[in-house]
């Protein structure tokens, strides 16, 4: 089973769904409301968990009636928490609006993933003896880079998700193999809008997701691939790009060629579009096999 390594947030998600998202000062009359665990990291570890790896996180809850739904969303999908922190305080929180297009306007409170800035000799062991080093950007971008130098060091292919957008410092950069974005994070890291192409001066492989259209890859060793996605019906995108890099994480760990990784991961992030909200959206691997086999 390929074993991946998650370091990333945990967050609640505040989720509000409206005919249309509010622009600038604008206040739209909204439908249902709900709360789903989230957090980019921990929807990654589900993700990778679901489909068919074996994933251990690295993140911090805080002392809030949200920190036990968090982590037991997480263990009941087979996530090994025993690297989880606990710490004083709120736990994160992303506040969640969803139009009757499928779109969405996230915005995060960190919390408690404020907190997660050090790893401990358990991180470093646990990071060592994996596949895949999975790690994003809403914890601090130190304990991000301790992980991947961490990694690199005994030879872990370390992949990023560039999200929240911002840019990346060189430590960083040096020691990344994958890295993950969409086109406004791809812009954001080029300074002007960019082909997975144009991100190669700074990292080896990238991978651009562009939501229906699937995804563009492009290498160092002069690959370059569009994978299309499946054709379906989209209800929420809110967690698609977590279930693709939860899902391509996997694929890497098992060492599949690229394209076969890509389009399996497309169909990961298709099947959560079809479901409403965030880690209850993300698919089992019997349900991407499925997809990807149509």
């Amino acid at each position: 089973m390929p074993n991946v390594v998650v370091v990333g947030s945990a967050n609640m998600d505040l989720v509000v769904t409206a005919p249309t998202l509010p622009g600038p000062g604008e206040t739209v009359l909204g439908d249902a409301f709900t709360t789903v665990p989230g957090g980019k990291g921990a929807n990654q570890a589900v993700a990778v968990a679901r489909a068919g790896g074996r994933c251990s996180f690295i993140g911090a809850v805080g002392d809030d009636s949200f920190a036990a739904a968090l982590r037991d969303n997480m263990v009941a999908s087979g996530v090994d928490v025993s690297l989880l922190r606990s710490v004083e305080g709120p736990s994160g929180v992303a506040l969640i609006a969803v139009d009757r297009a499928a779109e969405n306007l996230i915005v995060v409170a960190p919390g408690a993933n404020a907190a997660l800035t050090t790893l401990d000799k358990a991180d470093r062991t646990a990071i060592g003896a994996a596949s895949v080093l999975l790690a994003q950007l809403e914890i601090p971008v130190g304990t991000v880079i301790q992980a991947a130098a961490a990694a690199h060091a005994v030879g872990t292919t370390v992949m990023l998700n560039a999200a929240p957008a911002r840019p990346l410092p060189v430590e960083l950069l040096q020691v990344l193999d994958v890295l993950v974005v969409n086109q406004g994070e791809a812009e954001v890291l080029a300074g002007r809008p960019a082909s997975p192409h144009d991100l190669l001066d700074l990292v080896p492989r990238v991978v651009m997701t562009l939501g229906s259209r699937g995804v563009a890859y492009a290498d160092r060793d002069g690959v370059r691939l569009h994978i299309e996605a499946p054709r379906v019906t989209a209800v929420d995108t809110t967690a698609a790009g977590d279930a693709f890099t939860g899902a391509l994480a996997v694929a890497l760990a098992e060492g599949r060629p690229i394209d076969e990784a890509l389009a399996w991961a497309c169909a990961a992030g298709a099947v959560c579009a079809q479901r409403f909200g965030a880690s209850s959206s993300l698919p089992t691997r019997d349900e991407i096999d499925e997809l990807a086999q149509r």
